[in-house]
């Protein structure tokens, strides 16, 4: 019988490899009986500085038992786990293969599974591969030309791909531990399938994206890079075909995993006569502050849990009228842009897997809904995103360089000067500025109103020490591409599929991916796999 174990708590400093050990003191059983043991989940309760504790889930199954073993400490009981769900392969017919425009976590997982099926898929990318735009982005970081079209958002594994690689997600289940699984298998270390937060690291996302595309091609599966979406065809209200840049496209199916900074592609696509709403989206500031004063609010002056546990992070948030919390926390980071567009500037963070940086950045964003947009166009919150990042742009003197204050100053409504010079880890540069000139009046109000709130949590040590540094405008797509929830299709155009981030119907790497999955999952249930 299969037994779920949880709330089992052990001291930070036992490993791992203790585990099935304790596990069979607790259980009063023999270890040799625990060969089946496997974790669930991995969470750190550091609540009390004086002892920290990780909480597992395991399972565990004992054949010749049929009632749970007494258990010291910790529950137990049978269970029965779901089930992933493999799809009945569908019987309409489709005579070319599905193409996906976008190959971020949603088209990349979406891709995956159905070269898994047979299904040969197309992706389309309008950036470059991954080692084409490593370069790219490390030239742009020293002072380069901005790429339009390969940068930290658009390149093979989309805005994913450099943009920290956490997989924290609020869903769970057997979409989401596939998925999880799915990156193991393509170069992430084994334990991300349990850990409660984990994080791939902006270093190691290349090569796991690298990976993934050559499971695909060895599975019939093809890529286009440089190969821009620039119109969908339709007759009769049926998908004929995709427009490119690099050429026409015949396909009966198709995914827009577009990504949530593909603005060009919104516009192109509210054209065509697809079905946008607004959607609300968070946006605000991100701060930074020396890791060791984050080390040392979770930690104390313990050494040995900053050797055990490596830089610490942290979650908070202000309860208000409009609600202030912290959102892509990178421990030992460093601070990017997040610019699709010339002439725009817009903050975003990342951490190498080590986290080994001096500095710690987050952001502190807040909710815009779509009544304070101030247009009903569907485009309207991307508008306001355009908005704020041209001013963001233009205060800096034009060179991508990013807007900077003290965060006592901004609460003080203090104009900093202009030469003064804040620790950053922007490697292209910061220039103070008053950071109000680059935010929604509403949302100005929310983060003053907000930043004395985490202050206070942290007794006054949040702020000492903190560089605010904005906009912070790409935390989730202000856009939604309204979809049939049971087929995930364009109600009137069917074998289009909205899907990920920039579909509106995701939030983070896992969640954009698990979305691409079930859709995916709702083509091979539709049709057949195309001839090879």
């Amino acid at each position: 019988m299969l037994f779920r174990i949880t709330n089992l708590r052990t001291p930070v400093e036992m490993p791992e490899q203790a585990l099935p050990a304790e596990v069979a003191r607790r259980l009063e059983l023999p270890a040799d009986e625990l060969s089946t043991l496997k974790i669930l989940r991995k969470s750190l309760d550091a609540r009390s500085r004086h002892r920290m504790e990780f909480v597992y889930s395991l399972t565990l199954s004992l054949p010749d038992s049929d009632s749970a073993p007494f258990a010291d400490g910790m529950d137990i009981a049978p269970w029965s786990p779901p089930a992933f769900e493999e799809p009945e392969l569908g019987t309409q017919p489709l005579p070319y293969r599905p193409v996906i425009v976008g190959s971020g976590p949603a088209g990349l997982l979406a891709g995956y599974f159905l070269a898994l099926h047979g299904y040969r898929p197309l992706i389309i990318e309008r950036g470059q591969v991954v080692r084409e735009r490593v370069p790219a982005i490390r030239d742009f970081d020293s002072g380069g030309e901005h790429d339009n079209e390969n940068n930290y958002l658009f390149g093979e594994g989309g805005a994913g791909c450099f943009s920290d690689g956490k997989l924290t997600c609020r869903i769970s289940g057997p979409d989401a531990d596939w998925v999880l699984q799915s990156f193991v298998d393509c170069g992430g270390r084994p334990s991300l399938v349990y850990e409660n937060r984990p994080h791939l690291g902006s270093n190691k996302l290349p090569l796991i994206c690298r990976n993934f595309r050559r499971k695909i091609e060895a599975l019939g599966g093809e890529y286009k890079f440089g190969c821009r979406l620039e119109g969908l065809r339709f007759q009769n209200g049926l998908l004929q075909g995709l427009e490119t840049s690099s050429g026409f496209i015949e396909a009966s199916v198709c995914l827009l995993a577009i990504g949530h900074s593909a603005r060009d592609t919104y516009e192109m696509l509210l054209k065509t006569g697809l079905p946008l709403k607004q959607k609300a989206f968070q946006l605000g500031l991100r701060i930074e502050q020396p890791q060791e004063t984050v080390n040392q609010r979770k930690y104390g002056r313990d050494a040995d849990y900053l050797t055990l546990l490596g830089a610490a992070d942290y979650s908070l948030i202000a309860k208000g009228q409009k609600d202030l919390f912290s959102f892509c926390m990178c421990a030992g980071g460093i601070m990017i842009p997040s610019v699709s567009e010339p002439n725009m500037y817009c903050s975003n963070g990342m951490s190498n897997s080590r986290h080994d940086t001096p500095f710690a950045n987050s952001g502190l964003v807040v909710t815009l809904e779509p009544h304070e947009f101030g247009s009903s166009h569907p485009l309207a919150g991307m508008y306001v995103q355009r908005q704020y990042e041209s001013l963001a742009f233009q205060i800096t003197g034009g060179n991508y360089q990013a807007p900077v204050q003290r965060a006592q100053d901004f609460l003080a409504d203090r104009t900093p000067s202009p030469n003064e010079q804040l620790p950053s880890s922007y490697e292209r540069g910061t220039r103070a500025r008053n950071l109000a000139a680059v935010l929604p009046p509403s949302i100005l109000k929310a983060i003053k109103s907000g930043l004395p709130i985490l202050d206070t949590q942290w007794r006054g040590e949040f702020l000492q020490d903190a560089v605010l540094i904005g906009p912070e405008m790409r935390g989730s797509s202000p856009v939604r591409i309204e979809r049939d929830p049971a087929t995930f299709e364009i109600p009137a155009l069917p074998g289009v599929y909205p899907v990920g981030e920039g579909a509106g119907y995701a939030g983070g790497i896992v969640t954009a991916a698990v979305d691409g999955l079930r859709a995916a999952r709702k083509i091979i249930t539709k049709h057949r796999a195309p001839d090879a």
